[in-house]
């Protein structure tokens, strides 16, 4: 493979006139003729046994060229990327086909991933929060703990919202029970809206053992078109009126729930745990907001292209985890009512950032010539193999040398602004202003004063 030629082109693209030599040509020209001569029949041959040389006498020399530049143009078009040192950053459209004294030649004209500048990345400034837990912060989750861990007991009273019911019930529209309006043994919070408007409400004050007639209308924009902007009566029997029964807050609820024996070292581990999420929090707070300033500070034309790849990313992670969950992505869509356009929309922004983030880390790297050691890139290797419990060659194969270069390269730009970065406090909330009431005229102050004497006469004859 010869790259004859590299002439840059208007918004981030290059054009490779690459040339396959001859020899390189010929043997990819052996290898069509290897994969085809089985299907070709010539008078005085068994199928399959004609030498090449007659088959191109009859049909001509050019009759393995479109499947031997198949097999070559694209380790070509690899080798002159390679040595014309650029990274593209989509397909190439690939043009002007040529044979010519037994070489094949073509151009490649293929988006490249631009150049960007960062102007300013040191020494930049923004708030971040100081990571703090109050007392009445800790009291809350140690609530919502003894929340989850309540246990429903049977009472016998009257339901109240937040019991859970124990119900069987039967829709009817007219005389006739309609699908999926039928349950059996079913426990229904009492407040939680689960069942449509109204439903709910009727069974509060309702007792175990008693039936009752609960009358309800299903919304007009509701999903099953027989039922919506129904009148319908549900036959209810009640079972169970249960409420919830939080556990005390003390030891033995520290030793069900957790690994410490005293509520007190519970609640210090709680603290702990809560304030190094918190101080993650305001670290990545920070972070995002020395990124936006970096971005808004970078040069360069960035390629839609990048955008749409990215989105693209997004969407098939999304589509794996849906896959993970038994589900496929048309199906998915449908359920939402969605096609797939307006759900690639949804990502946009996410898919913008992310790209304009890196390539504002990309150009800090190259601007400040920051290396990634052997050694670093090895370290980085064990442990990705640690983390996901794999061989480091298994690793490697998944993840090439110069792939895991960029990231670590990229980890050190922002490093290095942070590093040099101040970290403001937070400016006090401005508090609402307070209106003063207006000055009174002359002629207010004289109604005032007849309504005074006007209250004080209705008293005194009261």
């Amino acid at each position: 493979m010869k790259l004859v030629g590299t002439e840059k082109k208007e918004k981030n693209q290059v054009e490779l006139s690459i040339v396959v030599e001859k020899d390189e040509f010929e043997a990819a020209c052996e290898k069509a003729y290897r994969r085809n001569v089985g299907k070709i029949n010539i008078q005085g041959f068994r199928k399959g046994k004609a030498p090449r040389k007659m088959i191109e006498k009859m049909y001509g020399p050019e009759i393995f060229y479109e499947d031997a530049m198949n097999l070559c143009y694209a380790d070509a078009y690899e080798a002159a990327v390679d040595e014309a040192g650029i990274e593209p950053v989509d397909r190439p459209n690939l043009t002007d086909f040529d044979i010519k004294d037994g070489e094949f030649s073509f151009k490649a004209i293929v988006t490249v991933k631009p150049l960007m500048t960062v102007k300013n990345y040191t020494g930049l400034e923004a708030e971040k929060e100081e990571a703090s837990v109050s007392d009445s912060e800790i009291d809350a989750e140690l609530e919502r703990l003894r929340e989850r861990n309540a246990r429903l007991v049977p009472v016998d009273r009257p339901a109240a919202e937040g019991d859970t019911v124990l119900i069987d019930y039967k829709g009817m529209l007219g005389d006739k029970a309609f699908d999926g309006g039928t349950a059996e043994g079913y426990n229904l919070k009492l407040g939680s809206g689960t069942f449509i408007p109204g439903f709910e409400d009727q069974l509060i004050g309702k007792k175990a053992g008693e039936d009752c007639d609960v009358n309800v209308t299903f919304p007009e924009d509701y999903g099953a078109a027989e039922l919506a902007g129904k009148a319908v009566v549900f036959h209810c029997k009640v079972h169970e009126v249960k409420e919830s029964q939080k556990p005390e807050l003390d030891d033995e609820f520290a030793k069900d729930v957790s690994e410490f024996d005293t509520l007190d070292e519970y609640k210090a581990s709680l603290k702990e745990k809560m304030l190094e999420s918190r101080q993650k929090s305001a670290d990545s707070s920070f972070e995002d907001k020395l990124l936006d300033q970096l971005v808004d500070s970078m040069d360069g034309e960035i390629p839609e292209v990048m955008f749409e790849n990215q989105i693209d990313r997004i969407v098939d992670d999304f589509g794996y985890r849906l896959a993970m969950q038994g589900m496929d992505m048309n199906t998915y869509l449908q359920m939402n009512g969605m096609e797939m356009n307006s759900f690639r929309e949804i990502f946009k922004g996410q898919a913008e950032r992310h790209v304009k983030t890196r390539l504002a880390l990309e150009a800090v790297a190259a601007q400040e010539k920051l290396a990634v050691a052997a050694n670093e890139l090895e370290e980085e290797y064990k442990k990705l193999a640690e983390q996901n419990k794999l061989e480091i060659e298994r690793v490697k194969e998944f993840l090439p040398e110069a792939a895991l270069k960029a990231d670590l390269a990229v980890q050190k730009a922002m490093e290095l602004v942070k590093s040099s970065a101040k970290a403001l406090k937070p400016k006090p909330a401005k508090k609402a202003a307070v209106k003063k009431p207006a000055a009174k005229t002359e002629k207010n102050r004289k109604n005032g004063k007849k309504d005074k004497e006007r209250r004080r006469d209705e008293k005194a004859c009261g």
